[in-house]
């Protein structure tokens, strides 16, 4: 490889360091840097084989860091704009979908704490659910059971 392969490769491993990218997340941020599209090709395909890449191991790790605070669809969608492929990412959506109404339960005692007294404080309790990425039942089933305690 040519010195500036290795001066990409080594741009593409200090990025790796701070913090896990998918591919194409990481392809943006170099794409300028890279003499070639083909040369950057290289360079990720190097990286994967190294295991230093990996789509699979990025979405875990978005899961476990961004799922405390946001619902399956969130971050579904998420893991979808950084390139993620739908096979890597369903086993993921499908683990967060089954642990959802405890993180569903966590984030709404954080942010309200007390049971909707109104209509309108419900519409906005839900709203606010739902833009984290909470489904909409998970939503309902919660605030049934607040309003029947």
């Amino acid at each position: 490889m040519t010195s500036r392969s290795d001066s990409l490769l080594a741009r593409a491993v200090a990025c790796l360091r701070r913090r896990e990218h998918s591919r194409q997340e990481l392809q943006r941020k170099l794409a300028t840097l890279a003499e070639s599209p083909e040369q950057l090709e290289t360079v990720l395909d190097r990286l994967e084989a190294r295991g230093l890449l990996s789509d699979q191991r990025y979405a875990e790790s978005v899961a476990r860091v961004r799922g405390a605070r946001f619902g399956p669809a969130r971050i579904r969608h998420e893991l979808q704009q950084k390139g993620v492929a739908t096979e890597t990412l369903q086993p993921i959506v499908v683990s967060l979908q089954q642990s959802e109404d405890q993180h569903l339960q966590t984030v709404w005692e954080r942010k309200f704490g007390e049971p909707p007294t109104t209509p309108a404080e419900a519409a906005r309790q839900h709203r606010f659910l739902m833009q984290r990425g909470f489904s909409s039942d998970a939503i309902h089933r919660l605030l049934r059971s607040l309003a029947s305690r």
